[in-house]
């Protein structure tokens, strides 16, 4: 592997930053969503970058490109969650506080905070990328994957404990077990789904129904927000985010177990009462599962998030093995979009507070609903607008009912209980 392999990689690592920066500040559009595109036009990509390398090299430039994008998206994202209140599913418990700090003009205090958390959680993350690889091919991984199923049905019991009142712990159930069926039925029924650029994945969809369009639809009519004001200093340490480091370690490894999820355990056993020291908490564990996503697929093989899965479709094994260079070298895109993703996401939030007060919320909104419906036609067909209308039905009722979104991470959750009851039964 020559010189030219890693300038290729760092080429792809910085249009990685730009698709990530993309997918962050455009409310309802995932990573996951561009990550799939790229797979579909993946032959497109190869028969350029043979020009410049190897075919056997192809392979490591492109998921570096997508793995920037991932860790990037993960960073900036916050910010359309606090200006727009459009959140990704893995920063919807930091909506709340969020708003209340930018309902009292200091929304770049929370997009710090969250730019901060992730910046801990992302360096804690690669600085311990290696050792847990090591630990894992070490056995540990199998002494881990026996509380699969415990550990799933100690976070959904959480999630619906935590709700006040019997009524809304009925709902939660209730909203966990329509999730779930959701997903068992896009993940294990293999329903055809072509759309006009091929056969598309039904998580898309899925995840765009529960999450993005309802929380874009909700946010539609809200009050005027005030004008912004920032003082240029962060408003928290680094504790937030290494608290972040403990439960994102979770989320990186159980499948199923989102930053949502983790964000929900940490609410109540790492308790946080200030927003910005709440907000910091979120984004470090969400930049945390990106991370480690990357060593469970070194491990174990198998994804822990749609873009990972991505990578693993394109990069085969070779990215299994301690410390393989494939590995490395998606250590290394990590390191440096995380850098790039803190300062892409302080000078993205200061102009998102400059224009805040004269933003058009409900036209920027009713513009991304189109452009989603637009991609699941393009990606999914009618299969997958079907998809979406379900999604979104389901994903309105926790705002109607006064509740938060938290439960329909059972999406993801369910599926992967069912799966670890059946293979313990038989």
């Amino acid at each position: 592997m020559g010189p030219e392999v890693v300038i290729l990689v760092t080429a792809a690592c910085l249009a990685g930053s730009a698709v990530g920066t993309f997918s962050g500040l455009v409310p309802g559009i995932h990573v996951n969503t561009l990550a799939s595109v790229m797979l579909l036009s993946y032959p497109a990509m190869e028969s350029f970058l043979v020009s410049f390398t190897e075919a056997a090299y192809v392979p490591i430039v492109v998921s570096s490109c997508i793995m920037s994008a991932s860790v990037v998206h993960s960073f900036v994202d916050f910010v359309p969650s606090v200006f727009i209140g459009a959140p990704d599913p893995d920063e919807t418990m930091a909506v709340l506080p969020g708003h209340r700090l930018l309902m009292c003009g200091l929304g770049m205090r929370a997009v710090r905070a969250a730019a901060v958390g992730s910046a801990v959680g992302a360096a804690s993350a690669i600085v311990l990328a290696i050792p847990i690889q090591y630990l894992m091919l070490s056995g540990l991984a199998a002494h881990l994957d026996i509380f699969t199923v415990s550990v799933i049905l100690f976070t959904l019991s959480v999630i619906i404990l935590k709700e006040h009142g019997i009524r809304k712990k009925l709902w939660s159930l209730v909203l966990i077990a329509m999730s779930g069926m959701m997903g068992l039925i896009c993940m294990d029924l293999h329903i055809p789904s072509a759309g006009v650029i091929g056969e598309g994945t039904l998580l898309f969809p899925l995840l765009t129904g529960l999450f993005g369009i309802p929380a874009l639809l909700s946010s539609l009519g809200t009050s005027s927000v005030p004008k912004q004001r920032d003082d240029g200093i962060s408003p928290v340490d680094c504790i937030p985010g290494i608290k972040g480091v403990i439960m994102g370690s979770l989320a990186g490894w159980y499948p199923g177990i989102t930053a949502t999820a983790g964000a929900t355990l940490s609410s109540v056993f790492l308790p946080e009462n200030k927003p910005e020291r709440f907000i910091s908490i979120v984004a470090s564990i969400g930049t945390v599962t990106s991370v480690f996503s990357l060593v469970t697929l070194s491990v174990s093989g198998s994804g822990r998030s749609g873009t990972v899965l991505v990578i693993r479709e394109i990069i085969g094994d070779s990215v299994m093995g301690f410390c393989s260079p494939e590995f490395l070298l998606l250590l290394f895109c990590s390191a440096l979009s995380s850098f790039l993703g803190y300062h892409i996401t302080i000078s993205s939030g200061r102009v998102m507070s400059k224009i805040a007060d004269r933003l058009d919320k409900n036209l920027m909104n009713r513009a991304v609903i189109c452009f989603v419906i637009f991609l699941v036609i393009l990606m999914t067909g009618p299969v997958g607008i079907l998809v979406l209308t379900a999604s979104v039905i389901i994903g309105m009722i926790p705002s109607d009912i006064g509740m938060d979104r938290i439960p329909l991470a059972g999406c993801l959750m369910f599926p992967v209980l069912v799966h670890g009851i059946l293979e313990q039964i038989s």
